[in-house]
Parts: structure tokens; sequence; C-alpha cells
């Protein structure tokens, strides 16, 4: 093993010895309980198998017959998730090939980050994390399952599911993927149109037709966003079957996998001949394995969090250091969208996660030895699935890339550490996304352009207040303060001024997520303004220095004045109400810190 990551993991290991004990003493005392529906009364029976046909009433009456629970985020607004439509008849059938029930368990609230952008409605997409986890857990309470498959895809769902799913460690749990859509209009072009938009010098038609093109059918936006990110993070972590993230939703291997996935899970369950329950596959060397793979191909700053919020579910508690530590030893292997102009099929047909994963393991950069839903070792994933007259086979995956550009080799990297960096100072912590920008771009000291809503950068840029070397300061962005949305409406803006030769940044206690782009953006700053943080003392004209390349994050102003100044809180009573947002208040305000998982901590806590 590469010694910085073994070092990591045994600080992991070692932090988190009290509360992963505690998590697995849980994990134990539930699957000591036996097949959970025999401790059912008839009446409570009854009411579960109530709509089943006989054949599977009398299976489950047996409990000799694995019945598996399906969690489902289907919606069809989601192109992603619009795919989950037929799913659970099909896995209900796979089931019952070997010899199995299923069920729907329930399903969860899926919402879409890219309809939501700028919009209120943004301001429930992190907090739904929580429902979804709470659903999820919701779904399963019921004492009926001997296994669960999880649907879904996208940003916030995939953690969410993760949580619910943990908080029944001792079932057996697989995520079942339904893939990203074919590529459209190249992501380049997609920035080019935004941007000149944003200058004014195309109209919206030109806009929504370019959008269009690009967004074009069911499937996962292509670029290499939060759901791609956790569908690579899933695979690595050994939570879905090898080769199964990036195959095409209309593919006739993906109805395969689908399938492959129901019957695994039913092996994997105590009536199968593999028990494998997910409290044993999430383990501090998976997590890592997680994270390495995350920094490796620069993906999405949400996972930062998410990781943090899933692991701590687990009983595992990790930290911006340790993925700080990580990055310094981990190349960057991938170039995809917003890191490159390839998109995830381009990604996937270039060698994809086999390859990424065995050149991880020859480097020493991920645990071997893990469990995983296909066995015992992440060798398991080097292999990639082929239709082969019609039968679904794992062959072995290549061995070196098909397209040098999309993916490189660990001797000849992108670059030589990861695509997320730390940076600190006087202004706190936060975390900026490296991979996407420019080495030129990456140290930026400039004023301070303070604002407290997204959607006010649009008149200072329009009155050409911005043209000349600024750092744009959000504050107010905070899971406390409104729930932490995703602030893309900068982007285009930002992007222009760089182009223009100013040396622009941004620096927010919100969020850029996984589309975080050619501008420097030091994000998910904690504390956030609404706690105090120093970024709520920021003053315009302040001079910032962001410094990615040493990991400096300084307000460059005397301790004294500094001291002297008053906190300029953000006014939330335009963050509280419409679109929903009144129904989350208790909820927001009990969100942790970015680093800690931006999670509603107290339940778990007081359990770990």
């Amino acid at each position: 093993m590469h010694s910085v990551v073994s070092a990591v993991t045994d600080r992991i290991i070692a932090r988190s010895q009290q509360t992963r004990a505690t998590y697995l003493q849980a994990l134990e005392e539930a699957k000591a309980r036996g097949v959970h529906r025999s401790s059912l009364s008839c009446g409570n029976l009854a009411h579960g198998f109530a709509a089943c046909s006989p054949a599977e009433k009398h299976s489950l009456q047996q409990f000799t017959k694995a019945n598996i629970g399906i969690i489902t985020s289907y919606n069809d607004m989601l192109s992603a998730h619009q795919p989950y439509a037929d799913y659970p008849q099909l896995l209900k059938d796979a089931c019952q090939e070997v010899g199995s029930v299923a069920q729907v368990a329930g399903g969860v609230p899926a919402m879409c980050d890219g309809v939501t952008q700028g919009q209120p409605g943004m301001e429930l997409s992190l907090l739904s994390r929580e429902v979804i986890a709470m659903a999820t857990a919701v779904g399963l309470s019921h004492n009926m399952f001997d296994g669960a498959l999880l649907l879904g895809i996208c940003d916030k769902i995939v953690p969410g599911l993760l949580i619910g799913a943990l908080s029944f460690g001792h079932l057996p749990t697989l995520f079942v993927p339904a893939g990203p859509m074919r590529s459209g209009v190249p992501n380049k072009e997609k920035a080019r149109i935004r941007q000149l938009f944003a200058e004014g010098k195309v109209g919206r038609d030109a806009l929504l037709d370019v959008e269009s093109k690009s967004y074009h059918s069911a499937g996962t936006c292509t670029f290499y966003g939060t759901a791609n990110s956790n569908q690579l993070m899933l695979e690595v972590m050994g939570l879905q079957l090898p080769g199964s993230s990036f195959v095409n939703p209309d593919d006739p291997l993906r109805m395969a996998l689908n399938k492959a996935a129901a019957r695994q899970v039913c092996r994997l369950s105590e009536m199968g001949t593999q028990y494998t329950p997910i409290g044993h596959i999430v383990s501090e060397k998976s997590i890592v394995n997680g994270i390495v793979a995350l920094l490796a191909t620069g993906g999405s700053t949400n996972l930062t969090m998410h990781m943090v919020a899933a692991a701590r579910a687990a009983g595992i508690i990790i930290n911006w250091d340790d993925f700080s530590e990580l990055s310094d030893a981990v190349p960057l292997l991938a170039r995809v969208y917003p890191n490159g102009q390839a998109d995830i099929n381009h990604f996937h047909a270039a060698g994809g996660m086999a390859l990424l994963i065995r050149q991880l393991l020859d480097a020493g950069l991920l645990h071997a030895d893990v469990k995983t839903v296909a066995g015992d070792g992440l060798e398991l994933y080097t292999m990639e699935p082929k239709l082969i007259d019609g039968e679904l086979t794992w062959v072995d995956g290549p061995t070196s890339s098909l397209d040098t550009d999309v993916i490189a080799s660990v001797d000849k990297a992108f670059q030589s550490n990861g695509g997320l960096t730390l940076i600190k100072g006087n202004l706190g912590r936060a975390v900026i996304k490296v991979s996407a920008v420019a080495p030129e771009h990456r140290v930026v000291e400039a004023p301070a352009v303070v604002i407290d809503d997204q959607n006010q950068l649009e008149a200072l840029f329009k009155a050409g207040e911005l043209n000349r070397d600024c750092v744009v300061v959000v504050k107010g962005q905070g899971p406390k303060a409104n729930g932490m949305p995703e602030l893309h409406k900068l982007t285009p803006i930002l992007g222009s001024l760089q182009d223009q030769g100013f040396k622009v940044a941004l620096l927010t206690d919100g969020r850029m997520s996984g589309a975080s782009g050619k501008v420097p953006a030091a994000i998910h700053l904690t504390p956030e303004a609404l706690d105090g943080g120093m970024i709520s003392k920021i003053q315009a004209g302040d001079l910032v220095r962001i410094n990615a390349n040493t990991g400096e994050l300084s307000l460059l102003v005397n301790a004294e004045e500094l001291a002297a100044r008053e906190c300029q809180l953000p006014t939330l009573r335009h963050y509280s109400f419409g679109m929903g947002r009144e129904l989350f208040g208790a909820l927001r305000s009990n969100l942790s810190s970015p680093e800690t998982g931006a999670r509603c901590t107290q339940a778990i806590d007081e359990k770990y």
C-alpha cells in the first residue's frame, strides 16, 4: 500500500474505534434476531403480504426464502430516474427466478438541481438528503425484508439512500444504477453558449436550443458532476456490480445487469450462500477507496460533505484533513468535463471503471482486501461485464487507456495530485476543486465584491462594476442559513470575466457542486456566516488571497481591525417562506457544518 493511504486509513480506524465498534455491535444484535418476519404477529404478517400472489404468500409464510425490499426514487421529471419506471417488476421477476420474493418497500423524493438552479426550490436540495435517508428507513422499517435494492443516482439521492440503508446495516444491500444518457452537444459548446448568453451576445432561443441538445434523453447528465461521481464512488466502494455504473439505459447490457443485481442480493441474504451485510461492506477501507477514486478523477465537491455524512452513519469519522492528505498523494487520472472536454460516455469507452480501479490498485492507492457485493476483494472490479451469446459474463477489463486524453496512466498523470484541495487561514476552512482550474488561475489576490444573494451579481456585471480583478464573496449561503444551495448562476459571469483577462475567484459558505469549473472557487467555507464565521466580517474592497497551490485562504486585514468589526449576519426572512421552505426550518437550523457532513446530527451522534 502507498504509505499515505495506509497512514490515513490507520488514522481513521483509530479515530473511529469507539463509534465503529458501537455501530457493528448494533449490526450484530439485529442480525442475531434472525428472519425478521418471524417476529411479526399473524396480523402484522397478513398486512405485509396481503397484495402478494398465493405463491409469494406461501414463500413468505415459510421464512425460508428471501424477501427483498425495493426503495425507488423513480419520477419521470428527472431524466436520470425516468428509466426506473419499469425496474420494480423486472427486479421482482429476477428474484422470483431464484426462489425469492421482492416488494417495493417505499419511495423517496428525488429533486433535480439542474431544474432548481437559481430558484427558491434549490434551497431544499441539500435538506432533501435527510428526508431521503429518513424515507429509506421508513420503507425498510416494516421488518419484512432480508435484503434491499436501492434505485437512485443523482446528487443528494444516493447519499440519502446510503445513509438510510446503513441504519439497517445487517441487511445485504445493492445499488442499481440506470446509466447516463448518450452523448449530445459537447459540454464545451454548451458552456460557450451559456457564457455568450450571460454577455448578452446570444438570445434565450440559442441558449435553450443548446441546453436541450445537451440534456436530451433518459439517463444521467453526461458531465462529471455529482450524479456520476456518486456512481463512481458506489462502484469503487463495492456497492454496485462491477462495471455497472456507466452503461446507457437503452443498452441490452443494462437490463442484464439489473437482473443480475436482483439475483445477487438474494445470494447475499441470510437465506443465500454469501451473507454480506452493507454494514460490513462500508468499512474504513472502503471509505478511503471511495475518496481516492473521487480525487483521482476530479469528482464532485459535494462528496466532501456526503461521504463524511455516510461514513458517520456507519460509525466512521472522516474529515477534510483526510481528503487533503490523500489528495497530495493521489494523481489525477481522468479528464471528464468540467475538468476536461470528454463526457462520462467517453470515460467509459476509454477503459472506464475497470481500468481506473486496476491502475489505482497496481499503484497501491486502493485497498484490495475489502468486501463487496460481488464477493471478497476489489480485484473483482477490474473485470467488466459483456453480453456474450446473450449471456452476462465478466471478462478482464483493459490494461491500458484507449484514449490517453481521457484516462491517463499513473506514471503519466494529468497532474501529480488529486482534484480537490483543502484551503485554510483566518477565514476558516474551505475546499476548492483544482482539477478544472488552469495553473495560472490558481492564485488570486484581489479586492472583495460582497453580496448575500447570487442573483445580485448579474446587475453588477451588466453595469460594468466587475470589470476588474476581484474575489466575489457570497455570504449567508451555508447549511443553517438557507440550506446551502448551489450557486451555478455565477459560473457564466465569472467565466466571462476570467476570459477578459481579469483575475477572479469565488469565496462562499455555499456550494458549487460537481460542475465547479475553470474559475477558482473556495466553497463550503466553515464556519458559515450565520455561525459568526469570518466571512461575515468581509467588507467590499478588502483584499482576499486564495492560493490553491499552498492551501492558503486569507483575509488581508489586520487582526485589530477585524476584532473591532461586527459580524454582518445574513437576513434570513426571504429564505424562510415559499416553495415549501417553511416546512424545513427545524431541520435547517440543526444542520452541522459542511466539514462534518452538513448532517442533522443529534440522533446519530447520541447513538454512536
